[in-house]
């Protein structure tokens, strides 16, 4: 990761920005370098800095309220602090040379990235696909294609460099291949002593978000699956002997990772799966039919689907991760990746008998996770899992 971020600050190629689950692909085939500001986001939640910087974009009219990722990263810039200098000796924030975003997540990431885009005076092009769809029918993915194929006119002028279709391909079936790499790795924890958490994945996913469609997150995957296949080979658990299975459903709360971890693990209970880990499952690539595959799957990922599909895939993944019980993260300022607002819980108990428990907190903005309630009905929960499970 450090190599990754070095690379932005070399000056060897154009860097683009690119939202998380964007058309990176495309960007990595024209040799742009690919900077990620949700990956930003993240590490100011994970270093605790995030409140330092949300206020400063809150005075520069910015809600409290939207996506702490987005006010923690203007924040940061406005107020020239980030880890990048502290951590990696960076100057900052990489001067864009195009700013690319996708509406798939939320609508919320082209305001934000057009803030930057007026900032560093550098064009901006966006996908805006349909949202919140059941099935992805090939009208929608037709529409999709379209909008990545008007990047190329764009992405040809910043660069001074032709599309190449064939380097595309490339690029494309790299991702593939690191993809369902990541996806092996997450499915390790089928394992009854599963030998990753939910909090490890969400440091071992960098590569897989930063990385996409580079030999280097393809050797990364290669090497930490076989490490992994070899502990469930050996029995050996993250946690041996857990007494219960949980799944993460929503955002991680980045700034308490570790107390989170060492809460579950210390009352005996194994977070084996999640939705935002398997977000960076792109199983559709295909380098054969390159933009079809990437269309479709950027629109089919989890957050872009309606409830009606989401439980349908929350449903299979209980089953084949052998959960007990649901942890629903109702993230405060991610009003779009949290999906214990619409009675969701209550149904998915319904069909697949797995309880679950609802907490509030939010991936970067602290004021919005109560520390002492949250350990409370955790440990309470996990209470009741074991005596369902004891009582059959």
């Amino acid at each position: 990761m450090g190599d990754y971020f070095h690379s932005l600050e070399r000056g060897n190629r154009k860097v683009a920005w690119c939202t998380s689950v964007g058309p990176a692909e495309l960007l990595r085939s024209f040799g742009f370098e690919v900077f990620f500001p949700e990956n930003h986001g993240a590490l100011l939640g994970a270093t605790r800095t995030a409140m330092d910087y949300i206020p400063e974009a809150i005075q520069r009219g910015y809600s409290g309220h939207v996506c702490s990722y987005t006010t923690a990263d203007i924040g940061s810039y406005l107020k020239k602090e980030s880890p990048l200098k502290s951590h990696y000796g960076m100057s900052g924030h990489p001067k864009p040379d195009l700013i690319a975003y996708n509406t798939n997540q939320c609508r919320e990431v082209q305001d934000w990235f057009q803030f930057f885009a007026d900032e560093f005076e550098c064009p901006i092009v966006g996908i805006t696909p349909p949202r919140h769809v059941d099935e992805v029918s090939q009208d929608e993915i037709d529409l999709v294609v379209k909008q990545f194929k008007n990047m190329i006119p764009v992405c040809e002028k910043v660069t001074g460099k032709k599309f190449d279709e064939s380097e595309f391909k490339e690029t494309v079936r790299l991702s593939k291949e690191a993809t369902l790499l990541w996806q092996k790795v997450l499915k390790t924890s089928t394992a009854m002593n599963a030998p990753l958490s939910f909090f490890d994945g969400t440091i071992h996913m960098g590569p897989i978000v930063v990385l996409r469609g580079t030999q280097v997150a393809k050797d990364y995957y290669t090497q930490l699956l076989a490490e992994l296949e070899e502990n469930v080979k050996s029995n050996i658990g993250f946690l041996p002997e857990a007494r219960t299975r949980i799944f993460w459903e929503g955002m991680p709360i980045w700034g308490k990772l570790r107390m989170l971890s060492d809460l579950f693990t210390g009352n005996g209970t194994a977070v084996v799966a999640s939705t935002y880990c398997s977000s960076w499952v792109f199983d559709k690539f295909d380098e054969n039919d390159p933009w079809n595959s990437t269309a479709r799957a950027y629109t089919e990922i989890f957050i872009n689907r309606s409830e009606k599909a989401k439980m349908k895939m929350l449903a299979d993944w209980f089953k084949e991760f052998s959960i007990d019980g649901v942890v629903f993260h109702d993230s405060k300022t991610c009003f779009n990746n949290s999906n214990a607002k619409f009675g969701m819980p209550q149904r998915l108990q319904q069909i697949t008998g797995v309880p679950s428990l609802v907490i509030e907190g939010d991936l970067c903005d602290l004021r919005f996770f109560s520390e002492g309630q949250s350990i409370t009905k955790i440990e309470t929960f996990i209470e009741q899992l074991e005596e369902m499970k004891i009582n059959g």
